[in-house]
């Protein structure tokens, strides 16, 4: 204990938790901690040093991950025998190089997007391994700010491409998936006993969910080539007395379209006149923003949506909901009312896996391979109407003459293929188009892949007979 206060002592740089790793490091290093050798409990060594156990806890934690310290429950921590680190290392570098190969599968469901397998989940599997060392101080209370502090840190980190403006950790809540960033955000915002959402008249679905559970009135805004129309948003907007926009602009869900600058700027200025909140979400985002996010546009009103799921995984069901400035702490206090935010475990488990240098390279591997199979999509759809980008993980399939979506779906599903139709994206009385949307799936193999679509080229060349008269 004198060793590694006397250490402390001398250390001047950095927060005190940074302070004490860095002790404790050099302590090791020169040999006066030996492998083997039990660390003080953290609550001891934080009276000694007249810390607080959380960061003793946390200089733990930050030397348990680089492998300098173990942490065995039940016992304590220890310092670990360098040359077991390293074979735990190559062990885990071993996992990350097996991937999982999709499989062949004549039946094919391209209802919602499916990730591939790039190393991700060996990455996973090894995050909740390290979660398994850390202090049991750790898992014996609520959450809070303190112990997210770190999983806010990479979330900062994963919305800098956004570019959401100006953007602290107040900024943002942590949430389960976008569908409860979302909801979370309603409840920041709405209020009176019929509030009213506007949404494109082609829209995700999980906006009409949303305001159904928050008992709103969802009213449909006509759209063209880029986004909904200024003028029909402006007017609906002052007649039915709306407080929320909801809009995907950056890649429009389900129709692949992009809402440029000027058009988007168009819609901040509505916006501002109307006092109407805007919720972007972009959790399709496969690649950087196509133009500045409404939170940049309107910083007073503009609200950000995304998650992990399109570009690690959706089995954690981790979001980011960004507020702006002015309301930051509505949407913290619905956060915090409502769910008390993410379990503690799993921030321990984002900050892990968020803060991995290799964690871009699975990103990037993801995007490369789902691009593939769009690009494969493509070139058997081509020559019929369709919407897509190759960053985009569906596409969007306007029917020819003669096909009707419910039909096709149906269709389609006999030969094997699951779709959504444009009756999934429009509220309960809008009109659909005779238009389908197929999302990639990249968990079976690039062969089944495009012999699914494949069929639904044969259906789209050859409608049934009964289709034509």
């Amino acid at each position: 204990m004198d060793t590694i206060q006397t250490r402390y002592e001398s250390q001047s740089d950095g927060a005190k938790y940074q302070r004490l790793a860095q002790a404790l490091r050099e302590a090791v290093v020169a040999g006066e901690l030996v492998p083997g050798s039990k660390l003080p409990p953290v609550r001891d060594l934080a009276w000694t040093l007249k810390i607080t156990p959380g960061t003793a806890a946390r200089a733990y934690g930050l030397l348990t991950d680089d492998g300098t310290l173990k942490a065995e429950v039940g016992r304590g921590t220890f310092v670990a025998d360098p040359d077991v680190t390293k074979k735990r290392d190559r062990e885990r570098d071993r996992r990350w190089s097996r991937h999982i190969s999709p499989e062949d599968t004549n039946i094919v469901s391209l209802f919602a997007p499916k990730l591939p397998e790039m190393g991700q989940v060996a990455m996973i599997h090894d995050s909740f391994a390290r979660l398994s060392e850390r202090p049991p101080s750790d898992l014996l209370t609520y959450p809070g700010r303190a112990s997210s502090a770190g999983a806010q840190t990479a979330a900062l980190r994963w919305l800098a491409p956004a570019g959401l403006g100006s953007l602290s950790e107040q900024d943002v809540a942590l949430t389960h998936g976008s569908q409860n960033g979302i909801i979370t955000i309603f409840q920041a915002i709405l209020t009176g006993s019929r509030p009213v959402v506007l949404v494109e008249e082609l829209s995700y679905p999980g906006f009409r969910r949303a305001a159904e559970l928050m008992r709103a009135e969802l009213v449909a805004v006509p759209m063209d080539a880029d986004g909904v129309i200024p003028e029909a948003l402006d007017r609906i907007a002052a007649s039915h007395n709306a407080q929320l926009f909801c809009t995907c602009p950056d890649i429009h869900n389900p129709t692949c379209l992009t809402t440029p600058e000027y058009r988007r700027r168009e819609i901040a200025d509505v916006a501002r006149r109307r006092g109407l909140h805007i919720i972007q979400d972009e959790s399709y985002t496969l690649s950087e923003p196509a133009a500045p996010s409404y939170r940049a546009l309107l910083p007073e009103l503009g609200w950000y949506v995304t998650s992990i799921s399109k570009l690690l995984t959706p089995s954690l069901r981790v979001g980011f909901a960004v507020a702006p400035k002015q309301h930051r702490l509505a949407l913290r206090r619905a956060a915090e009312y409502g769910y008390f935010g993410l379990a503690q475990p799993l921030c321990y488990v984002l900050e892990d896996l968020l803060a991995r240098p290799e964690t871009q390279d699975v990103i990037d591997d993801v995007r490369l391979e789902m691009r593939r199979y769009i690009e494969a999509a493509v070139n058997v759809l081509g020559g019929h109407d369709i919407n897509w980008h190759p960053d985009i993980p569906y596409i969007w399939l306007n029917l020819p003459q003669g096909w009707r979506a419910a039909a096709f779906a149906r269709a389609a599903e006999r030969q094997g293929v699951q779709l959504r139709t444009a009756e999934d994206f429009v509220p309960r009385d809008g009109f659909a188009p005779h238009a389908v949307r197929l999302a990639v799936n990249a968990q079976v193999s690039l062969n089944s892949f495009e012999e699914a679509v494949g069929r639904l080229r044969e259906l789209l060349d050859n409608p049934p007979e009964a289709i034509l008269t």
